[in-house]
């Protein structure tokens, strides 16, 4: 008798842990299902149960009416899973209830009904198990439809299918075209003994460059020049990490962008970034920040690397679009009701840059169609070019709501003690050496020498002119 009552009070003790254990298991499965759940979509989800036809009007204003059923589609599968969450939590509370019990019926000797009630804990731990199957295969399912759903666009983007149906905003600085010819780029640095193509497509292939001489002198002295009129202007200056893990990746872009654009690394869980924008954003991914450390103002300096797969290809012979080049940015991370202000700041920052080495630019909104799943708003600042007579892309300026934020799991811990998910943007400083383009043509002298601006001349060596 002694014997069996030590045996019983083992068995409860057991059991008891056994509880516990599953409990604390319990917790943490529902712990990992509220992150993943928080790193699915560009939008809330609450938005598309509460207001699915704002989301779809969204996506005909971006001319993506294929994705129109996966509103609904995801509307049914959100129904089914929620199901299945309210049944599980069910099932663990009744459980866990009859766990309870089943020490107390061994303790007073009723084996039988002990035994009923271990069967109804292993039934409900069966179809628990089953249920939660169900929930990982409805998430993932969800997650595929939300990827590809667009961020809501601002209400001020213009409408239109392509870039075609862009639309100029403002001008700064008086377009010229001199009396004297402007030759194409490449002619321009060849004949100032500044570039090697023949070499690079060797060593690489096409859309790789050496720059040399004065030339490549000019391009470290722009990006030098970029740095510090960002430090000027209030921004902390980084170099980040070249290269990202896939985490990061999709969650700054769609995954459009990002088989278009990125190199992955073979055998590794890492991929060269494409604009330090990503490694920038990606530096808070799971971070609370506090409310007091709001704005980040970043800038960062960073080599780039592009598939550039699409329409346009790589130039045989230019720099205009290649798979490598260097690049200045602007990242800002702001409370969401600054993040315009922010964004008209950023592209005026670029304007500003350009004006001060006399070359003349304008901005140009990017309607609906035009612009990548993730942005709310997003303009681009062209360049003239005297030799085309028209202007060209030498930065882009975007603001990306909450998109990114919610991706990575961003959070601002306001002063009220409540989190919430702050806005992200990025424009381009400069980008030599697309900007090398604008920069030559428009400083191109009748001898063929570069007039270099007085705000450059510190950094080459007090030149005023190349060649």
């Amino acid at each position: 008798m002694i014997q069996k009552m030590r045996l019983d009070r083992t068995y409860q003790a057991n059991y008891i842990n056994l509880h516990s254990v599953l409990c604390t298991l319990n917790k943490l499965l529902n712990h990992q299902r509220s992150i993943k759940k928080g790193r699915i979509p560009m939008i809330d989800i609450n938005l598309i149960r509460t207001n699915p036809d704002l989301v779809k009007e969204n996506i005909k204003k971006k001319f993506q009416d294929q994705k129109l059923p996966l509103v609904d589609e995801v509307l049914e599968l959100d129904k089914k899973n929620r199901e299945a969450i309210q049944r599980a939590d069910y099932l663990r509370s009744q459980r866990n209830k009859i766990s309870k019990q089943i020490g107390a019926l061994m303790g007073q000797g009723k084996k039988e009904e002990a035994e009923a009630a271990k069967q109804q804990v292993k039934d409900m731990q069966d179809e628990m198990a089953a249920l939660e199957a169900k929930e990982a295969e409805y998430a993932e399912e969800i997650k595929k439809r939300m990827m590809v759903i667009p961020n809501i666009i601002d209400a001020s983007v213009p409408i239109g299918k392509d870039d075609s149906q862009n639309v100029e905003n403002e001008r700064f600085g008086e377009p010229v075209v001199p009396a004297w010819e402007i030759p194409y780029h490449v002619d321009i640095m060849e004949r100032l003994n500044g570039i090697d193509l023949d070499s690079a497509r060797r060593t690489s292939g096409n859309g790789f460059y050496y720059l040399k001489g004065d030339i490549a002198r000019l391009h470290s002295a722009i990006l030098s020049y970029a740095r510090d009129f960002m430090i000027d202007r209030g921004f902390t200056y980084y170099v980040p990490p070249f290269m990202i893990r896939s985490a990061v990746v999709n969650g700054v872009m769609s995954f459009t962008e990002m088989e278009n654009m990125m190199y992955k690394i073979e055998g590794e869980d890492l991929y060269l970034i494409g604009t330090s924008e990503h490694s920038m954003i990606g530096k808070f991914i799971d971070q609370i920040l506090d409310e007091s450390e709001l704005p980040q103002t970043l800038t960062s300096y960073s080599p780039c690397f592009r598939k550039e797969v699409g329409a346009h290809g790589i130039e045989e012979r230019g720099v205009y679009r290649i798979h490598q080049f260097e690049k200045q940015e602007m990242i800002v991370v702001c409370k969401p009701e600054e993040s315009m202000d922010w964004y008209n700041k950023l592209w005026q920052n670029t304007v500003d840059f350009f004006r001060s080495m006399d070359i003349p630019v304008r901005t140009l909104e990017c309607c609906s169609g035009d612009l990548a799943d993730l942005k709310v708003k997003s303009c681009d600042v062209e360049a003239w070019s005297p030799r085309q007579q028209k202007y060209f892309e030498v930065g882009s300026c975007s603001n990306l709501g909450d998109a990114q934020a919610r991706r990575l799991q961003i959070r601002v811990k306001g002063a009220d003690g409540k989190k919430y998910l702050p806005h992200t943007l990025n424009n381009t400083v400069v980008a030599p050496p697309r900007m090398l383009i604008a920069f030559l043509e428009n400083n191109l002298q009748a001898d063929g020498s570069i007039r270099i601006p007085e705000v450059l001349r510190k950094y080459m060596g007090f030149k005023e002119k190349i060649g």
